[in-house]
């Protein structure tokens, strides 16, 4: 059976003040909240998941909220932008809801042939929204003030900012199966065809800017899905054939996953779609509960004294 990565896994990125980033992405942007753990490496922070009714892998973005952490800086060696696609016909809405939310925007413009909307979360998070062309099937959450006709599908592409976008195109095409589709200017657009939705990488290649610096607002790094433990392992020796870095399998309760950065600075996460979302919720009972990591759970009270509250 051919070992492929299957697009996009999830975005992992750094907020501020927890209860702001829930409301802001719960309530105005309507995703769902999958899970809400803590990290695995302080948790006396939370671990937010957000995603799609089903918390579908290409749809989950997920925040370390650190409380007073300083602003990031967005430039070269980092994953600038995230997209997310949406109903074709929907920017007008989001356009008008940004602006009732006092949310920073810019008006719909067109890239690749499609109309896009860009925005800042309440940390500086850059986001575009892109009306999909053809049909999108994966499970859109939905509100009281946002409907089927307008509500996020999940993951459209992930930007990523370079001095030199060589070696980041080697790994996208040589070792994860992506090919260059087009390019304008300095943007150029790798896609794989091992699946339907979130499937593209842009690359910007920006030789003379200044690197970023990874704080809130910032994202932390992109993890690249696989089916399970093997097909993982299958690549954890491709990069480490390469002579890259990469750590051992680690067990993150909902995937396995291996971390490694590519030559272009950026942090990188392979992550398998097994066991899912649903290992310790059902799939109604999706982020109502605190599920904490098995080593944490002897603190649960502790943990909960100290986790700000958001509902």
């Amino acid at each position: 059976m051919e070992q492929k990565i299957s697009g996009i896994h999830h975005i992992t990125a750094i907020a501020g003040n927890a209860k702001r980033n829930y409301d802001f992405y719960t309530r105005i942007l309507g995703l769902r909240l999958i899970k809400k753990t803590v990290n695995f490496d302080d948790p006396h922070t939370y671990h937010f998941y957000y995603g799609n009714e089903n918390g579908t892998p290409g749809t989950i973005l997920t925040f370390f909220p650190w409380e007073g952490i300083t602003a990031g800086r967005r430039g070269t060696r980092q994953a600038t932008e995230i997209g997310y696609s949406v109903p074709a016909g929907s920017l007008e809405f989001w356009q008008n809801r940004l602006e009732q939310n006092n949310v920073i925007y810019n008006k719909p413009a067109v890239k690749f042939g499609e109309r896009y909307l860009t925005f800042l979360d309440p940390d500086g998070l850059k986001f575009e929204l892109t009306e999909v062309t053809g049909t999108d099937e994966r499970l859109q959450w939905t509100t009281e003030e946002i409907g089927k006709d307008n509500a996020v599908y999940g993951f459209h592409h992930i930007t990523i900012t370079t001095n030199k976008m060589d070696g980041t195109a080697d790994i996208l095409t040589n070792i994860f199966g992506y090919q260059l589709n087009k390019s304008e200017v300095n943007r150029h657009r790798f896609i794989t065809d091992a699946v339907d939705y979130a499937a593209i990488v842009d690359l910007v290649e920006a030789p003379g800017e200044t690197a970023g610096h990874v704080a809130g607002g910032s994202v932390h790094h992109v993890a690249f899905r696989v089916k399970d433990e093997a097909t993982l392992m299958y690549f954890r020796d491709k990069i480490v054939a390469l002579g890259l870095n990469i750590t051992e399998k680690i067990d993150r309760n909902y995937f396995y996953s291996l971390y490694f950065r590519e030559p272009g600075g950026v942090l990188f996460e392979i992550a398998t779609d097994t066991p899912g979302f649903t290992v310790d919720e059902t799939l109604e009972e999706l982020g109502t509960n605190l599920k904490l990591p098995v080593q944490y759970e002897s603190r649960r009270n502790e943990i909960e004294g100290i986790l700000p509250k958001i509902n």
